[in-house]
């Protein structure tokens, strides 16, 4: 079990916590206090803010551990795992982006709502990850099968297999396999029969139209929810069901909770941003979806040789950095048409 500077560094841990309420309030009580159409130009400002704030995060991990005893070679395994477990959170939250597209297109929201839907979307993804993430941590710490074997009066095995992590290998093979060439199906699903909007619509009528940015509103003297509130459950069941592919992704990075908590809220904490500075360039990712097929496969198979052989956490920030670059070059070179005509839209 790894060590986490989660009990010997609590300074570092409470600064995390500090800067991410800082930024949250002053991206939402600054300058969003009022809902708008967020600029490309805006976007972009947040977007190199979220990035720079994680990589300088990333230094300050990599100062901590290179000043305590494992020095300057533990010092760079952390670090390599942030910015491995960071890259990947991020591409596969620019998957979402093609989903959350569809989403607002689909309930016809006004474009100056877009940024109140997103951050309550992201303050339940802070709760969701936390949950999947120190829990996973646990139940994988003690699910190795010699233990077991041993209790029930079994010969231990050569090497300690762990159960969970071996199912998630597997789950993530297959889904990378699944996944090869993105989610066609998407494009003509009903948003409006998801299980996000079924549970609005279990304990309250829903209005036609939207009124401003409320949740709420009323109609010949009967409270109605608006579709406004309907979106907002669409996106946190859609954030939940994502998460099912990149929480079990990064457990094969580390098992150094903090690292993990830490690197998956810098990333989705600029998806917000990033999803208004791409929205309308997002013709130049259609290869992507097939880049996420191959990192899922293969953080799956690091997951099911990892009792035989371990790939360095270099080497997998290598190959994950290595595909998404690929997969964005080859959507460059050769756009997707129909994708760009979505865009365009």
């Amino acid at each position: 079990m790894e060590q986490s500077i989660w009990t010997t560094h609590p300074e570092l841990v409470i600064g995390f916590g500090v800067l991410v309420v800082i930024m949250l309030l002053l991206d939402l009580g600054i300058f969003n206090k009022k809902a708008h159409e967020v600029t490309s130009k805006e976007a972009t400002i947040w977007s190199v803010v979220w990035i720079s704030l994680a990589m300088t995060f990333s230094g300050v991990v990599y100062w901590v551990y290179n000043n305590d005893a494992g020095g300057h070679d533990l010092a760079v395994e952390k670090i390599t795992q942030f910015q491995t477990a960071y890259w990947i959170e991020k591409a596969l939250s620019v998957d979402n982006l093609f989903v959350f597209i569809l989403v607002f297109g689909f309930f016809k929201v006004p474009k100056y709502l877009h940024h109140k839907v997103l951050f309550l979307g992201i303050l339940g993804a802070l709760i969701l990850r936390a949950l999947f993430i120190f829990v996973g941590v646990e139940i994988i710490n003690y699910t190795y099968l010699n233990p077991i074997l041993t209790f029930f009066g079994f010969q231990p095995l050569g090497v300690n297999i762990n159960i969970v992590m071996t199912l998630f290998g597997l789950f993530l093979v297959y889904a990378g396999i699944k996944s090869w060439g993105g989610g066609d199906d998407d494009e003509d699903e009903d948003f409006s029969e998801t299980a996000g909007a079924k549970l609005v619509k279990k304990f309250w009528k829903v209005s036609e139209n939207y009124d401003g940015g409320k949740f709420f509103t009323v109609q010949n003297g009967v409270k109605m929810a608006t579709p406004l509130l309907v979106v907002v459950a669409v996106i946190e069941f859609t954030d939940l069901l994502f998460a099912v592919d990149s929480i079990p992704a990064i457990f094969a990075i580390s098992k150094d909770p903090f690292i993990l908590y830490t690197s998956n809220i810098f990333a989705i904490l600029g998806l917000r941003s990033l999803y208004f500075l791409l929205s309308n360039f997002i013709h130049m990712f259609s290869k992507l979806p097939y880049g996420l097929a191959i990192i899922l496969s293969f953080i799956g198979i690091k997951m099911l040789i990892s009792p035989w052989y371990h790939i360095p956490s270099e080497i997998s920030l290598a190959i994950v950095a290595g595909i998404l670059i690929i997969s964005v070059l080859l959507s460059i070179m050769f756009p997707d048409k129909d994708e760009e005509d979505v865009a365009k839209a």
